[in-house]
């Protein structure tokens, strides 16, 4: 049996769609929203059974890796976010590279030679790597408008992945992927899921609007953090919210907190993108905290925490 376990994000998303489209399969998907990441404690696979791991921290998965291992499964596993120690097992592949300026469809990019590199474009754009994204594009042939579509389709395949559960989304990521899976080209899901890519535009508008109309509770040229209300739309912009103001101030390092209703704080992180390091070693201070070098998150953060996370973010970024 195959298992596909994929993080719910662009980078997730277009990193599992290159694997699939180069090596055509059915397979058990295994996915959530984005800050789901404990994801293999989820498969029930056993010995002579295929795992593929996509874009979720090995760190945060280690336990149940192992015991996958242990029982003679086969896991293939492509990721850019810390990773710890990597096991030895003959039946692990690990493909994990943790450069600040790379992401996981990149990582599958390389490994399958440029093979489906369109896919790759979307979900380096996405994953906010902007300049790694037009680079890779280079000799695909497209115009501008072209770009700009891939562009757009990876930052709101990225925008659907946050949310506090499924029932936030617009699409489950799961259903996304589906839907996705008949195209080698991008271009051509745009034109033939036009409704996907619609609803996803339309409501990136709307939550965008909501986001930009909160003003910052601390604010310098160095830092700014951001308080959004425990809203769907709230949940759903932060990350791409997020990425959008790192563009805009490139020197400046953000974190948008999201109120949850149980009390406490969901929380994004994003480096400056003249700078990008320490938002993993920041978030991983916390409870639940984890992450990438250049972005990271707290998935709850408690109340009583909220000055100590201020102070230490300061203490990297200020």
């Amino acid at each position: 049996m195959r298992f596909d376990v994929f993080n719910g994000d662009a980078d997730g998303l277009c990193a599992l769609q290159q694997f699939r489209l180069a090596f055509p399969a059915e397979s058990q998907l295994v996915t959530g929203v984005k800050r789901d990441i404990a994801l293999l404690e989820k498969v029930s696979a056993t010995a002579g059974d295929e795992v593929n791991v996509f874009d979720i921290s090995l760190d945060k998965n280690r336990e149940p890796l192992v015991s996958l291992l242990s029982q003679g499964v086969e896991v293939k596993y492509f990721d850019h976010h810390f990773a710890g120690d990597i096991p030895k097992s003959a039946n692990l592949h690990a493909n994990i590279d943790t450069a600040p300026d790379t992401c996981t469809c990149l990582i599958v990019d390389q490994f399958l030679e440029a093979k489906y590199r369109a896919w790759a474009v979307v979900g380096a754009f996405g994953d906010n790597f902007d300049g790694r994204a037009r680079q890779a594009a280079e000799g695909l042939g497209l115009s501008e408008e072209q770009l700009g579509l891939l562009r757009e389709l990876g930052i709101n395949l990225n925008y659907n992945g946050y949310g506090a559960t499924v029932e936030d989304l617009h699409f489950a990521p799961a259903e996304l992927s589906q839907r996705m899976a008949a195209y080698e080209d991008p271009l051509q899901f745009i034109a033939a899921e036009a409704g996907v890519f619609e609803t996803l535009r339309n409501g990136s508008i709307e939550d965008f609007a909501k986001a930009e109309a909160c003003v910052p509770a601390i604010v310098d040229e160095k830092v700014a953090i951001y308080l959004f209300p425990a809203e769907p739309w709230a949940r759903r912009v932060s990350g791409v919210f997020g990425n959008q103001l790192s563009t805009t101030n490139p020197d400046r390092a953000h974190a948008l907190l999201t109120e949850l209703p149980q009390g406490g704080y969901v929380v994004s992180v994003r480096a400056p993108l003249n700078n990008k390091s320490g938002a993993d070693d920041l978030c991983r201070q916390f409870p639940t905290g984890g992450g990438r070098k250049a972005a990271a998150g707290i998935n709850d953060l408690p109340i009583a925490m909220y000055d100590e996370f201020v102070a230490a973010f300061k203490a990297i970024y200020a």
